[in-house]
């Protein structure tokens, strides 16, 4: 989901060189415009909210677990949790982290029932973690997130083995054969591809008949209460990624198009700049991508508004050594070549000032030296009110691991989605 996450480690120092290339793709993206669209006349009456469960929360410090979205409330205001992450190997789908999902032994005080797992229960770890979260919240969704590196994806997607890649997908996740005495046929309903990204206009075209493939296979399999199988897919912030590929296409088959709006700057440069603006801000390089340009290039694409979800980051980047002219932004400086969730930035907010775009909401943290660029509670909440304001789908998080204790942020957006609040976004 994000493109550092194609290296195992989520170290970006081992990503640099691959992330000035594909951001350079994204550069071509909406040279963003100045002038800012109309909101949509009718927008949907109620966006939705998605976010990623990361299974490597299990190794933060401390431990991140699908519980702290109860203790938090953020279950409450969630509608949709993509499972981050499956993988493919040999041409077929496979539990990514076999400790993380199936083996580990959760205590009492980690499980969502405040019981510990017997250590010879066939069904256990972070996806058991899952199922209990779904029933103790019956309406909440859950898809699991395929997540590979691109030569996997190409080769899964050629037309002599692409069915079967499909019907190895499905047999695992959504009929719920998970491993060898381990059965969740009611665990996830559907699938969110991102295959970052097809190379060449070959691929491009694999990718779409693969999303047909996924779409075929889904509508013939059947879910509880008569529920439609979910296929959505995780989109960069600009099409330039995408050899021939039709989104026009794509959107038919999918139900979400997720908006990968982040990392429009970040260490890969050696300027500071914003991770995820709304809108242009003055002074920006006229490369500089915004969530609002990257939405108006996949409507002009042919993917209706509706489908759209907007994304943010709940997570930032940094820079060192920093001159102070213009508060630190778009000033040079030296890179922090990892990132930190926004829970870790907003405890530096008492020791340094936040500084912030008046229109747009986008916020960046300088104390003279250093300077970070994130999403705040105001910025997600703008955004929000822009995702539904203008007819949007709704809201994607990458990833909920990066909320504060008491759920900031996703209360923030869910306070944005109102209504009231939407309106202010129009």
């Amino acid at each position: 989901m994000r493109s550092d996450q194609l290296c195992p480690t989520r170290s970006l120092c081992a990503c640099l060189l691959a992330c000035s290339l594909l951001f350079a793709g994204f550069r071509a993206q909406a040279q963003s415009t100045t002038q800012e669209r109309a909101p949509a006349p009718h927008p949907p009456a109620r966006p939705i909210v998605v976010g990623y469960l990361p299974q490597w929360g299990l190794y933060n410090t401390p431990p991140w677990l699908a519980r702290d979205l109860v203790t938090s409330g953020a279950a409450s205001l969630l509608d949709q949790v993509d499972y981050a992450q499956a993988n493919i190997l040999n041409g077929k789908c496979i539990i990514a982290d076999p400790e993380a999902d199936l083996n580990r032994v959760y205590t009492a005080a980690m499980s969502i029932d405040g019981k510990a797992d017997l250590p010879a229960a066939p069904f256990r770890g972070g996806l058991h973690q899952l199922a209990l979260l779904k029933a103790r919240y019956p309406r909440l969704r859950a898809i699991i997130s395929i997540e590979g590196k691109p030569p996997s994806f190409a080769e899964a997607a050629q037309p002599a083995v692409r069915a079967a890649f499909v019907t190895s997908c499905i047999d695992m996740f959504v009929r719920g054969h998970l491993a060898p005495g381990v059965e969740s046929p009611e665990l996830f309903e559907g699938f969110d591809i991102d295959w970052e990204f097809p190379q060449t206009a070959a691929d491009g075209a694999n990718y779409v008949a693969l999303l047909a493939e996924f779409r075929r296979q889904l509508d013939l399999a059947r879910l509880p209460a008569g529920r439609k199988p979910l296929l959505t897919v995780a989109a960069g912030p600009g099409l330039g990624r995408y050899p021939g590929v039709d989104w026009a296409q794509v959107a038919a088959l999918v139900d979400e198009v997720g908006l990968m709006n982040y990392d429009y700057s970040g260490p890969w440069q050696q300027q500071t700049g914003l991770i995820a603006p709304l809108y242009p801000l003055d002074g920006a390089s006229p490369n500089q991508g915004t969530v609002d340009g990257t939405v108006a290039e996949y409507e002009g694409a042919g993917v209706p508004a509706d489908k759209l979800l907007l994304g943010v980051p709940f997570y930032g980047y940094s820079w060192e050594g920093v001159t102070p002219a213009n508060h630190g932004l778009f000033q040079p400086g030296t890179s922090v070549h990892s990132d930190s969730p926004y829970s870790a930035i907003a405890n530096l907010v008492p020791h340094s000032t936040v500084y912030r775009d008046a229109h747009s909401q986008t916020p960046w943290l300088f104390d003279g030296k250093t300077f970070w660029t994130f999403d705040d509670p105001a910025s997600a909440r703008a955004k929000a009110a822009y995702a539904a304001g203008h007819g949007l789908g709704g809201v994607m998080v990458w990833e909920l691991s990066g909320d504060t204790a008491d759920a900031q942020m996703l209360r923030a957006i869910s306070a944005g989605l109102s209504p009231a609040v939407a309106s202010l976004g129009q």
